[in-house]
C-alpha cells in the first residue's frame, strides 16, 4: 500500500484530519461556488430562472443519492480492505463503480425524458415556471451518468486516503462550468443564446470532464487501485456490502429530497417569488457548509480504517477532533452571515421585493449552523463504524423526521416565518438526541475515557 493509505493508522491526527479535509474542503467548495455563481447568472434572466432551478433541486439530490451514497458504501468497504491488507478484495470492490453508475444514470435518463411535465409538476413548478423547470430537468438529467461515476470514483480515491485527486476532480470540472456559464447562457462569442438551457448545457459539459479525468486516474495507474478487467464483474456479495454501508446514505438523501419537495410545495403557496428566495438561501447554506462536507469525507476514511485496524483509542480521537473543530467555524461563520447578511443577499438580486423576504429568511435559517457541523461527524462515525442502518436514523431525524412536522406545525401557526423557523428547531432537536446516541456508543466500547471526560 502506499504511504498515504497507511497513514490512516499512524499519522498525527490533526495534520491528518487537514490533509484529507483541506482537498475536500476545497473541491466541495468549489461546487457550492459554483452553485452560487450560477444563480448569480440566471438571476439576470428574472426570479423566475431562479425558481426553475430551484424546484429542480430536490430532483438533482436523486443523482447525488445514489452517487454519494454509492460512494460512501465504497469508501467505507475499501478503507477497511486496506486495514486489514486485503488488496484483491479491495481492487475488486473499486471494479463495481462501472456497472452500477451505467445502471443507475441509464435509469434517470429514461425516466426524466419519458415524464418531464408530471415531474416538474410534482417538483413544485408554478405555472409561470413550468417551461424554464422542463428545459433544466431533461437537459441535466444526460449528466446524471456522469455525476453518480465521479462521485463514486472520488469516494473510491477518498478510502484510500488520497484526497488531491478527488479535490482536482471536482475543481477543474467546476472551473469549466463557470466559465462556460455565461457564453452559454447569453450567447457571447460564436455560442448561440441559450438562456436556462444553456446553463444545463455546461453542468453536462462540466460533469463530463470531471468523470473523463476520474476514469484516467483510474485506468492509468495513478492510484493506490490496480483494477483488472475479472474485477469488473458485478459480484452480489460486495454489491450487497456497498449498500448495506452506504443505502441508508442513500435512503437519507432520497428523503432530503422528498423534505425539500414538500419544502418547495408549501413555499408554492406564497408564489414563485418566495422559491427564488428559498433558491438563494440554499446556495448560501450550501456554501456555509461545506466545510462539514470536507471534513466528514476526511473523517471517513480514517474510521473506517482504525475500526478495521481495531484501533478505537484513535477513532475516537479522530471524532472529538474533527466535532470541536467544526463547531467553532462554524461558529463565526454564523456571525460573519448574520451580520452581512444584506450584502450577501444583494449579490443574488436587484429586486427589493425579494431582498426583504430573503433577508431574514437568511438569517433565520442559518442561525444553528454550529450545531450541523458535530452531528454530521457523529453520523460519519456510525457509517465509518458500518452501522448503517443507525446512522440512516439519526440522519432522517434532521432532514425528516424532525424537520417536516414542524414544518408542517409552524407553516400553520405562524405562516411564511414558521418554515424559516422549522429547520433550525429541527436542527437543535436533532442535535441533541445524536449526541446521546455517539456518546452511548463511545461508552459500550473499551476504550480511553480521555474522549469525553477532558
Amino acid at each position: 500500500m502506499q504511504e498515504y493509505t497507511t497513514r490512516l493508522g499512524d499519522a498525527p491526527l490533526g495534520r491528518l484530519l487537514m490533509k484529507l479535509s483541506l482537498p475536500g474542503m476545497a473541491s466541495t467548495i468549489s461546487t457550492s461556488l459554483y452553485n452560487i455563481i450560477n444563480t448569480i447568472w440566471v438571476s439576470r434572466i428574472g426570479y423566475e430562472a431562479i425558481a426553475a432551478l430551484t424546484v429542480n433541486f430536490p430532483y438533482q439530490i436523486l443523482y447525488y443519492a445514489i452517487g454519494g451514497g454509492t460512494g460512501i458504501g465504497i469508501a467505507a468497504l475499501v478503507s477497511r480492505r486496506f486495514g486489514e491488507n486485503n488488496p484483491d478484495a479491495t481492487n475488486h470492490v473499486a471494479g463495481q463503480i462501472f456497472c452500477l453508475s451505467a445502471l443507475w444514470g441509464l435509469l434517470f435518463i429514461l425516466i426524466s425524458v419519458s415524464f418531464p411535465d408530471q415531474i416538474v409538476r410534482i417538483l413544485g413548478a408554478t405555472p409561470d415556471i413550468v417551461k424554464y423547470s422542463k428545459q433544466y430537468l431533461v437537459i441535466t438529467a444526460f449528466g446524471a451518468p456522469l455525476v453518480i461515476f465521479a462521485s463514486v470514483i472520488a469516494s473510491l480515491l477518498r478510502g484510500s486516503g488520497d484526497a488531491v485527486k478527488p479535490m482536482i476532480i471536482m475543481i477543474s470540472s467546476t472551473l469549466i462550468n463557470i466559465m462556460l456559464d455565461p457564453f452559454l447562457i447569453f450567447g457571447i462569442g460564436p455560442f448561440p443564446r441559450m438562456g436556462v438551457p444553456g446553463a444545463a448545457l455546461s453542468t453536462v459539459i462540466a460533469q463530463a470532464f470531471g468523470a473523463l479525468l476520474g476514469l484516467y486516474y483510474l485506468l492509468a495507474g495513478k492510484t493506490t487501485y490496480h483494477v483488472k478487467f475479472a474485477h469488473l464483474r458485478p459480484d452480489i456479495s460486495i454489491l450487497k456490502d456497498i449498500y448495506r454501508i452506504g443505502a441508508p446514505m442513500v435512503v437519507t438523501q432520497v428523503m432530503e429530497s422528498f423534505a425539500f419537495l414538500l419544502f418547495n410545495r408549501v413555499v408554492k403557496s406564497f408564489g414563485s417569488l418566495v422559491i427564488a428566495v428559498v433558491g438563494i438561501i440554499i446556495r448560501i447554506s450550501d456554501f456555509a457548509f461545506m466545510p462539514a462536507m470536507g471534513v466528514s469525507n476526511g473523517l471517513l476514511p480514517i474510521v473506517g480504517y482504525n475500526y478495521g485496524a481495531k484501533n478505537y483509542k484513535r477513532l475516537w480521537q479522530a471524532v472529538k477532533l474533527a466535532s470541536v473543530g467544526l463547531m467553532i467555524l462554524l461558529i463565526v461563520l454564523t456571525i460573519f452571515m448574520v451580520v452581512f447578511a444584506p450584502w450577501i443577499v444583494d449579490v443574488f438580486s436587484n429586486d427589493p421585493e425579494l431582498t426583504a423576504k430573503a433577508i431574514p429568511a437568511l438569517r433565520i435559517m442559518l442561525s444553528t449552523m454550529l450545531l450541523v457541523g458535530p452531528t454530521m461527524m457523529f453520523i460519519t462515525a456510525f457509517q465509518g463504524l458500518s452501522q448503517g442502518p443507525k446512522a440512516l436514523f439519526l440522519s432522517l431525524l434532521r432532514q425528516f423526521i424532525f424537520f417536516i412536522p414542524l414544518l408542517l406545525l409552524f407553516r400553520h401557526l405562524f405562516g411564511l416565518t414558521g418554515v424559516w423557523v422549522s429547520m433550525p428547531a429541527s436542527d437543535i432537536l436533532s442535535f441533541a438526541l445524536i449526541f446521546f446516541f455517539i456518546y452511548r456508543e463511545y461508552k459500550i466500547r473499551p476504550m480511553d475515557n480521555f474522549i469525553f471526560t477532558k
